[in-house]
């Protein structure tokens, strides 16, 4: 386990999938990331890469060759390596080896960036085409964030609060996790999502049109709370499995499979296309209060 820290916040995070394990504010005494309870979801905050969501047939086409890859992608099982660390930041690197090429037959260099300042955690995803063609991916994150924030409250004294009043549907999943054909209704001119457990019955809350940049968890009974800024992101999900005392907050560069999709990668939705030599950079943010 490898630990970053402040005056106010405590940072760990282990070398496994670069997960991020622990929001420790230090002057509240207060942890705000999910336990990781495996009773109801035995991770705290996946990095999903080079597949956010799931595959048609859990696989894909790519040169006329058939790939299988599981939901989300290999990197949340990866051990990465150490490449840079201050108290304040740390720094993993995955690269692509004879593995990984079994299954994503492209060269990278994935980097995951943790940095702290103040009250504030910044998460950077960092992939690079190291290879001699482009590389097709996709990349997202999945934190888990305690709901009740303190003890003696409820999971319906919480609510989602977006950075602007939003009118916009959600996109259903198949059983399988595909994406159904059209949204349904679901927010209208509306910043507040009240919290309840009956939300997530179903499977994620998929958002493709947020107007928003911001989604904050904020409690009907105390100031404490947590907001995530996740610029350049254009999927959403929101999540929690049944009955359990989390929500995920998720930024996606890239969505999971339709039913319709044809199962060639270059053509899945939302899937990004990186140049040899290119880079491509997202960050999002995490502050407490």
């Amino acid at each position: 386990m490898y630990q970053i820290s402040n005056d106010q916040l405590t940072i760990s995070i282990s070398a496994t999938g670069a997960e991020l394990q622990g929001i420790y504010h230090r002057e509240n005494k207060q942890e705000y990331l999910w336990s990781g309870d495996p009773a109801f979801w035995g991770k705290k905050s996946p990095v999903l890469f080079p597949i956010v969501g799931g595959l048609k047939d859990n696989s894909y086409v790519y040169e006329g060759n058939l790939y299988e890859m599981s939901r989300h992608g290999f990197a949340r099982e990866k051990v990465f390596t150490v490449t840079e660390q201050t108290p304040h930041q740390i720094h993993f690197t995955l690269l692509a080896d004879e593995e990984t090429r079994k299954i994503y037959p492209f060269d990278f260099c994935f980097s995951v960036i943790y940095s702290l300042q103040d009250n504030k955690l910044t998460v950077t995803y960092q992939v690079d085409n190291t290879g001699n063609k482009t590389l097709w991916f996709s990349v997202g994150a999945h934190p888990a964030f305690a709901v009740p924030l303190v003890k003696g409250t409820e999971f319906p004294d919480h609510y989602l609060e977006f950075s602007e009043k939003e009118t916009t549907g959600i996109w259903p999943l198949t059983r399988e996790g595909l994406i159904k054909k059209a949204p349904e209704p679901f927010l209208e001119n509306t910043d507040h999502l009240p919290l309840m457990k009956e939300l997530f019955y179903r499977d994620a809350l998929v958002f493709k049109s947020l107007r928003s940049n911001s989604i904050a968890i904020r409690s009907l009974v105390n100031n404490h709370g947590i907001k995530l800024q996740f610029d350049e992101f254009p999927y959403m999900g929101i999540w929690s499995a049944r009955n359990a005392d989390f929500v995920c907050i998720e930024p996606w560069c890239g969505i999971a499979d339709t039913e319709e999709a044809t199962g060639d990668i270059t053509q899945k939705e939302g899937i990004n296309a990186l140049h040899p030599g290119g880079s491509f950079v997202r960050s999002w943010q995490v502050k407490i209060f």
